[in-house]
């Protein structure tokens, strides 16, 4: 995959939702994390308030306080429930709830198809293949396939209602 099929919405999110960010990542959204960043930085949250208005993204947070500091910029996220955190940011308009497997969970990269040797290498792919389409994270060298735990986790984004 060469263009990034979710264009537009970019999010940055504190350490408090690294299972959000894998989601918003699950869901093609360009989501990058404070957990990139060196812990410890006693100004991390003016840190994180630089990065959004300089790269254009939203931020995302469990801080009360960082999301007043924040202003339009930030999200104040409620819950600390992963599915209630995206039915919240669906509430607000901000991503839609489908399952796109395009970007890294890990690392954000946008995925590209793997080629019969990387499936081959991987240790962890599936024996039986027939069906699955494989795509590859040139970053992290990893390999993702929609298998049961993506169905299960597209399932859960399905289910989550727009305009409620």
């Amino acid at each position: 995959m060469s263009a990034d099929p979710a264009p537009g919405t970019r999010f940055i999110a504190d350490r408090m939702l690294g299972t959000l960010t894998r989601y918003l990542r699950f869901m093609g959204y360009d989501t990058t994390s404070a957990n990139r960043l060196e812990p410890g930085n006693r100004k991390e949250d003016t840190v994180l308030l630089d990065m959004a208005v300089k790269e254009k993204r939203i931020l995302l947070t469990r801080d009360a306080e960082l999301s007043r500091r924040g202003k339009d910029l930030a999200v104040f996220v409620r819950s600390e429930e992963v599915m209630e955190q995206v039915q919240q940011l669906v509430d607000l308009g901000l991503v839609e709830p489908r399952m796109v497997l395009c970007r890294c969970s890990l690392c954000n990269t946008l995925l590209r198809d793997a080629t019969v040797e990387e499936i081959g290498r991987s240790d962890y792919a599936p024996r039986d293949r027939e069906g699955l389409s494989f795509t590859w994270c040139e970053h992290c060298g990893k390999l993702y396939w929609n298998g049961s735990h993506g169905v299960h986790i597209s399932g859960m984004i399905g289910g989550i209602q727009k305009g409620r």
